[in-house]
């Protein structure tokens, strides 16, 4: 079998997309990494990846670039879409919950968030 012909089986379509086959994970998962520069090796231990499975995907990438990376923009921007979706629908309720008072016996632990949260704000 021809080393084409083995990436092409390496990479299947999914419901979810472009997938490294026997994975889970997307080649659009793999790009996110790919577009931030990230070194192969890093990428591939973050998935937990073979070394094949990572050159192959990056061949992938590399070979079907235009395909790929249309298809790449369109999920960035479903997930944004869902993203305001949500944070629309959750508005109301996260507004509601950060106006009740914290439980009983946890103020300590409340009081602690808040020192850390306005300490890291001071050194931004």
């Amino acid at each position: 079998m021809s080393s084409a012909s083995n990436a092409a089986s390496a990479i299947v379509r999914t419901e979810r997309g472009l997938t490294i086959a026997g994975t889970r994970i997307t080649l659009y998962d793999v790009m996110d990494y790919v577009t931030a520069q990230y070194p192969p090796k890093f990428i591939q231990g973050l998935f937990d990846l073979t070394e094949e499975q990572i050159n192959v995907a990056l061949a992938y990438i590399e070979t079907h670039r235009l395909e790929v990376d249309a298809e790449y923009q369109q999920v960035l921007q479903e997930t944004e879409a869902l993203r305001q979706y949500y944070e629309e629908q959750n508005r109301e309720r996260v507004t509601q919950s950060a106006a009740k008072p914290p439980k009983p016996g946890t103020e300590a632990a409340w009081e602690k968030l808040r020192a850390a949260k306005a300490k890291r704000k001071s050194n931004v």
